[in-house]
């Protein structure tokens, strides 16, 4: 005898994000967080090569939208005879845009795993936290 399996409504995060985020919104986004990179995270995560580097070192930082998500990025430099490549990328923190001018933000382990710490923020919220919360420090 096979055993009844019972259906029921849930809320799903997913299908509130279905929708494109307005050009309005991205270009405002692009704008307030490179002024960000610009003027608090290059200073303080790009900074000149080693003499003699031993060890990967943050050579730029930037952005860019994929889809509804919004990614801040270091490229590293890897010294070295031995490097498979001379750089790398690696995304610190992304905002999610989830309508209403609110967002999701979430840093990225050391496995690639995102995790959202910050649900439901304006975007100036989410760019205070990715300058002083050290979750997203990119160095």
């Amino acid at each position: 005898m096979t055993k009844k399996q019972q259906k029921a409504w849930i809320y799903s995060l997913g299908s509130a994000q279905s929708g494109k985020v307005p050009e309005s919104v991205k270009a405002e986004v692009t704008r307030k967080a490179q002024d960000l990179v610009e003027t608090v995270l290059k200073p303080h995560y790009v900074q000149p090569a080693p003499e003699d580097p031993q060890f990967n070192y943050i050579v730029d930082i930037y952005t860019r939208w994929h889809g509804q998500y919004f990614y801040f990025c270091a490229k590293y430099c890897v010294p070295g005879p031995n490097a498979i490549q001379p750089y790398f990328e690696s995304k610190f923190a992304r905002l999610d845009y989830i309508g209403n001018d609110q967002f999701n933000l979430s840093f990225q382990r050391y496995n690639g795993q995102w995790i959202t710490i910050y649900t439901d923020l304006s975007l100036d919220e989410c760019l205070t936290a990715v300058k002083d919360d050290p979750w997203f420090a990119a160095g």
